[in-house]
């Protein structure tokens, strides 16, 4: 969380506009154990709520959706999700030989399932084990849920 106060710090200071991404663990924690919402709103505090929003990087859907599914306004500054494919732990996934692709049609499904009940979330992308089909499938499940 500090590292993400100091680039908003420092994106304020050139008059920049910045976008804070924070990975979580399977049970939606950041890795310093803090609670993604406990995160946001500091970081709100710390900076007088200069990031333009916030994005979840580099965990599978699963690990965090727990965590999204509460309709309270620190949750209205989340706008972005790259979610990797795998429903493994990041420590797991350092162990194989090859990026695990996980289903991209599931993958698809899910990132519906989000943007339904987040309906500002506006980007949308793929991390670690994603390529060109996870992309098809979350054009295919989510391109009728964007006004």
């Amino acid at each position: 969380m500090e590292e993400a106060i100091g680039i908003a710090e420092a994106a304020k200071k050139e008059n920049m506009p910045v976008a804070i991404s924070f990975t979580v663990e399977t049970d939606g924690r950041l890795p310093t154990r803090e609670s993604l919402k406990s995160a946001i709103l500091e970081v709100e505090k710390r900076t007088r709520q200069y990031p333009v929003y916030y994005m979840i990087d580099c965990a599978h859907a699963t690990h965090f959706a727990d965590e999204l599914s509460h309709h309270e306004p620190w949750g209205e500054r989340l706008c972005g999700i790259r979610a990797h494919a795998s429903q493994k732990s990041r420590a797991e996934l350092k162990e194989l030989a090859a990026p695990d692709a996980g289903n991209p049609k599931e993958f698809g499904m899910e990132y519906a399932t989000l943007k339904q009940h987040i309906k500002h979330l506006n980007v949308l992308g793929g991390c670690c084990g994603t390529d060109h089909r996870h992309i098809e499938q979350i054009a295919l499940w989510c391109s009728e849920l964007f006004p």
